[in-house]
């Protein structure tokens, strides 16, 4: 059944995306479900007995902490911000922008950041140190994708499911001029060549 429903997921996303010819899977549905499933398990295991705050960035970490929060089992409570680099710019990302931080309630909670993609860092830092200043009782981030290339910063991310090479990827939340998003697998344009 499970398969049926990621092949009818397939389809339907072929028929929402007239230029999926020009589109190639890194990383296929099953191995993200099966990592998100090892991941939530570290997750109640490092969490237990603490005040977690799921912390999800908005637009791109929809799906992996859609599904990430069916498998943890410790009490959570969920908030989410916005962060945007890429936007109407296709693979060219242009200036940060943070929406949402002022109304946080994170005071002595542990706060587990969950974001689609670490390339610079810039962003996941930024947002770590507009929320320190919240006094929340810790702060770990998780993202789904961490991409093989050089950074001028040192951090890295507490969890990591998969790591990628240099490439500009779509699917599973991740999107090309806001498209792509609803691919059910993390895919990359052939010879990273977009349609438009």
């Amino acid at each position: 059944m499970h398969k049926a429903c990621l092949s009818l997921s397939l389809a339907i996303s072929s028929l929402c995306y007239s230029n999926t010819e020009n589109i190639e899977v890194l990383i296929p549905a099953e191995e993200l479900a099966a990592k998100i499933r090892e991941t939530a398990a570290m997750i109640n295991e490092d969490y237990r007995d603490k005040k977690l705050t799921v912390l999800m960035i908005m637009k791109g970490a929809l799906c992996v902490t859609t599904d990430l929060i069916r498998h943890i089992e410790v009490p959570f409570t969920i908030e989410d911000i916005k962060a945007s680099s890429y936007g109407h710019n296709g693979t060219k990302a242009g200036e940060l922008k943070i929406t949402n931080l002022d109304s946080l309630e994170i005071e002595g909670r542990d706060v587990l950041i969950v974001d689609d993609i670490f390339e610079t860092g810039k962003t996941l830092t930024g947002v770590m140190k507009v929320l320190e200043s919240k006094n929340p009782n810790s702060i770990k981030t998780l993202v789904l994708l961490l991409k093989d290339i050089p950074r001028t910063i040192e951090y890295r991310p507490d969890y990591v499911l998969f790591n990628i090479p240099d490439r500009f990827v779509i699917g599973y939340g991740l999107d090309y001029k806001e498209l792509y998003r609803g691919l059910p697998d993390i895919c990359a344009f052939i010879n990273d060549m977009p349609p438009f």
